[in-house]
């Protein structure tokens, strides 16, 4: 069975939103007041230790607006690796090596997770981690939070009054200031 992690970039009061300079938010690109090349390398072998990138259209859209266009290491990984889409309207993804995923997105992540292969990396798409938290398919968390609040937006956990135990088995300081807590299903 492979393994499903979940990495988000996160702001102390739980809005995962646009980090990175997207529209959708007034406080858009709250991650770079904090960047640093320690973070960036995490990312980068984060990234790379992946087999697949499974991701929502949203993320799908705004990643493959940008990376196609870049190099280097993350980029080189990015556009070469197996994407998988999660969309009801997405039909031909323009993305070097990737297949939309369509129907039952917890069926076909289930049978996703059943195949051979390694790590399955997602990041943003919030409503789709929501549906795979509400669905038990994420084996592992890992929220970069980032020391800053920005009151409203999506949030990384779904409304819901399911109970799930999770049991933190890392945590990585980077300055200035972002730490990664890596939690495990308990």
């Amino acid at each position: 069975m492979r393994r499903l992690i979940v990495s988000e970039f996160v702001t102390l009061d739980g809005v995962m939103e646009a980090p990175g300079g997207e529209d959708t938010h007034p406080h858009s690109g709250w991650v770079f007041d904090y960047m640093s090349p320690e973070q960036g390398q995490y990312k980068v072998e984060e990234t790379l230790a992946a087999e697949t990138l499974l991701i929502g259209r949203v993320t799908y859209e705004s990643f493959a607006g940008s990376w196609p266009e870049r190099t280097g290491e993350l980029a080189d990984q990015l556009n070469t690796m197996q994407k998988v889409v999660v969309s009801g309207t997405l039909t031909d993804p323009a993305w070097q090596n990737t297949t939309v995923l369509t129907g039952d997105a917890v069926k076909g992540v289930a049978e996703l997770k059943a195949k051979d292969g390694g790590p399955i990396l997602v990041a943003g798409s919030a409503r789709l981690v929501h549906t795979l938290l509400d669905h038990d398919l994420v084996d592992e968390l890992r929220l970069m939070v980032f020391p800053v609040t920005i009151g409203a937006g999506l949030r990384v956990f779904p409304d819901t009054v399911r109970r799930t135990p999770w049991r933190r088995v890392d945590s990585l300081q980077f300055p200035p200031g972002p730490r990664v807590d890596v939690y495990h299903r308990a």
